[in-house]
């Protein structure tokens, strides 16, 4: 199945990539694995409710989180960030 990421996510990695290289480094393996095995225990994959019904989330961090859905043949990460930031849009 094919990965994307909407330009929120690619802006988010961009300035992830200037201010903290440990943290984009951190965001490459969990896609990685997430490519390899979707529920792999360290991504803590699970599905959301409320407004955010039929997403998932997977956790990068202690705090930081991406979300995605599925489309057709792809899966289509749209949001990054904090706890917070993610689920408050």
């Amino acid at each position: 199945m094919e990965i994307t990421f909407s330009p929120e996510v690619v802006k988010y990695v961009n300035e992830v990539k200037k201010k903290n290289p440990q943290l984009l480094k951190r965001i490459h393996k969990q896609i990685q694995l997430f490519k390899v095995n979707q529920k792999h225990p360290s991504l803590r994959t699970h599905k959301l409710q409320g407004d955010l019904s039929n997403t998932w989330s997977i956790t990068i961090e202690r705090n930081i989180r991406m979300i995605y859905y599925f489309s057709s043949d792809k899966i289509v990460f749209f949001r990054m960030g904090t706890h917070d930031e993610v689920y408050k849009k």
